[in-house]
């Protein structure tokens, strides 16, 4: 091997096959292995023009000899155990500030142990969020690392090369330390499921609420793509319900099972934003629906006890439709005030310093949640003397003002009805709890107190007081709640 290679990759499935020809295409020299040779072989056969560019590699040890030092390596395998057991491997045959870039969806906390063990052997370790899925990877991720700035400088040139770009600008950009990158991938994904989420209930009220065919449907998502809510995934739920079953005649939609499936990255929102202590619920509502989608048997025999909601939404269709597009405007800022909430939560606990202006620039383009709407993200962000939550940022303040009314409509009406809307009732409570200045968790306090004597705080002196309650506190349960 003649070391010459700028970058080397492990595992040629889907994803790593892609991003390998994505990196030859921009004109970087690449060394590939894949476990099973034939999937070698496979991919060189399909790579065309980029062969020459590409390194095929049948030992781990050829694999490092192919690269120039300090040898980048990314990791493409399955999150989890796998990836600790490639780590092992390349320990064997790299050599001082060689870097290790894990490239999946892995756990940031996991990250973080493999950021540390790495520490004492001379090698360095990058965790690198990827979003854009299989076309992402092939012709412009959104890129989100985490690790050594030095390791960063050292592949920059090749990841900025790769990324999507916005207005000339890539998408792709060093983070902070250790697990900066993956964790900004896990909210990534959180915001994801909650968005797809509200947009899924917005089409159910559409189609059970307003009686509406997938067809017709589609085509008001398309219309709303050409307004605020323009972004990939209202413009592929619109392409989504314009598509025809070949073999039925029938809208796809219709014939797909009600039952959504998850990786992990969700749940793992949800875990580390309570961790955190930031509420995260329209990402909480988001990942509880899918796993009561999975719930279909005992869906079905609830319906037949219950029964099935028939009501539809009064009033007149058109004017449902536009607090429909407002009301989903709204949930889309909680959710992603929540989701950016949680990770300047998470900066501070591990002294990242994530530059979240820069967040939402790298999401702009090339990755699931690219919308028009991180512009004014970036926006609010960087301006001077920006707010700590995005509800506070002037220009989302007036989109809200305009909005919430919307989604409060949308909310109460599909309440009646009988039409589920998780994510979006989650969405308007967590707004007005946020707004409310004096909520009701003051009696919350006085329970505590009551029961195990917590003490609690008053609004007109300074320090821990107790109530005047009667002895009868002392045959409540003690511990604390």
């Amino acid at each position: 091997m003649d070391g010459t290679a700028d970058i080397g990759l492990i595992g040629l499935g889907v994803m790593g096959a892609n991003l390998s020809l994505n990196i030859a295409e921009k004109g970087h020299r690449i060394a590939v292995f894949n476990r099973t040779a034939a999937r070698t072989e496979a991919f060189l056969e399909n790579a065309g023009a980029l062969r020459s560019n590409i390194v095929p590699c049948y030992t781990i040890a050829d694999l490092a000899a192919a690269i120039r030092p300090p040898r980048p390596v990314i990791v493409m395998v399955q999150a989890g155990k796998a990836v600790d057991e490639q780590i092992a491997l390349l320990r064997g045959v790299l050599s001082d500030n060689d870097i290790i870039i894990d490239a999946g969806n892995a756990n940031f906390r996991d990250t973080m142990r493999r950021f540390d063990e790495l520490k004492s052997t001379g090698l360095t370790f990058i965790g690198m969020g990827v979003s854009g899925g299989e076309e992402g990877a092939r012709n412009g991720p959104s890129i989100m690392v985490g690790g050594r700035e030095e390791s960063w400088k050292r592949v920059e040139a090749v990841l900025t090369a790769i990324a999507a770009r916005y207005k000339g600008e890539p998408c792709a950009a060093w983070l902070g330390e250790n697990g900066a990158g993956h964790f900004v991938k896990t909210i990534h994904n959180g915001i994801e499921y909650a968005d797809m989420q509200m947009i899924a209930e917005i089409y159910g009220l559409m189609r059970d609420g307003l009686g509406m065919p997938a067809r017709e449907i589609g085509e008001v998502f398309a219309g709303w793509n050409k307004g605020r809510l323009n972004s990939y995934l209202i413009e592929i739920t619109a392409a989504v319900l314009a598509a025809e079953d070949p073999e039925t005649g029938q809208p796809v939609v219709d014939i797909i099972l009600d039952r959504a499936g998850q990786k992990g990255t969700g749940r793992w929102s949800v875990i580390e934003a309570q961790t955190m202590g930031v509420p995260a619920t329209a990402i909480e509502a988001a990942v509880a629906a899918r796993v009561i989608s999975g719930m279909r048997g005992e869906r079905l025999a609830a319906e037949r006890v219950y029964g099935k909601a028939t009501a539809r939404l009064d009033g007149d269709p058109a004017t449902s439709l536009r607090d429909m597009e407002l009301a989903l405007l709204a949930g889309k800022i909680a959710a992603y005030a929540q989701g950016f909430a949680v990770m300047d939560a998470a900066s501070n606990e591990f002294g990242w310093g994530l530059p979240l202006p820069t967040v939402a620039r790298i999401w702009r383009a090339g990755c699931i949640i690219r919308s028009q709407f991180l512009d004014a993200i970036a926006e609010a962000f960087a301006a001077a003397g920006s707010a700590d939550n995005l509800l506070m940022a002037p220009s989302f303040v007036a989109m809200m003002k305009e909005a919430h009314p919307s989604l409060r409509r949308i909310v109460a009406r599909a309440s009646e009805a009988g039409l589920p809307v998780p994510a979006l009732s989650s969405a308007l409570a967590y707004f007005d709890a946020y707004r409310q200045g004096r909520g009701t968790t003051n009696l919350v306090q006085a329970q505590r107190d009551f029961f195990g004597a917590h003490g609690f705080e008053r609004l007109d002196a300074d320090g821990a007081f107790h109530g005047p309650w009667s002895s009868a506190a002392q045959h409540g349960d003690p511990k604390q709640v």
